[in-house]
């Protein structure tokens, strides 16, 4: 089964900025859509970014556009989460995902049911 690898989570002063990076053993980035999930202590998991790596189409939700953004590099076979002015609400296991077809970022109601493939998460804690 093909497993996603999340990395460079951890402790960050609230207002601080973070990147996650995220690999795809075994995948080819341009035939994917790549997600990013997170879930908060007693929180259900929500999807705050989506990224087409063959365009570099990104779409985040309308909540975090103004503080989280997101990249790719098809030449390593990475998607990187940037995210900025971290709050402690934003304390949370963050995921990567990838679906198909690579276009799906594009479709709001599809999206969410398209990611087949995950990771274990990385821990985001914002805290003073």
């Amino acid at each position: 089964q093909v497993q996603l690898v999340e990395s460079g989570g951890g402790l960050v002063q609230p207002g601080g900025p973070l990147r996650l990076s995220c690999t795809a053993p075994g995948l080819n980035s341009e035939d994917y859509a790549f997600g990013w999930f997170r879930q908060g202590p007693g929180k259900e998991r929500e999807r705050v970014t989506c990224i087409a790596p063959f365009d570099a189409a990104t779409y985040n939700s309308a909540s975090e556009k103004a503080r989280f953004t997101n990249a790719s590099d098809t030449s390593n076979n990475l998607v990187y989460l940037r995210m900025n002015l971290l709050k402690p609400e934003d304390t949370a296991v963050h995921y990567c995902a990838a679906g198909a077809p690579p276009g799906v970022c594009a479709d709001t109601m599809f999206v969410d049911f398209a990611m087949r493939y995950w990771g274990k998460g990385t821990l985001v804690t914002v805290s003073s």
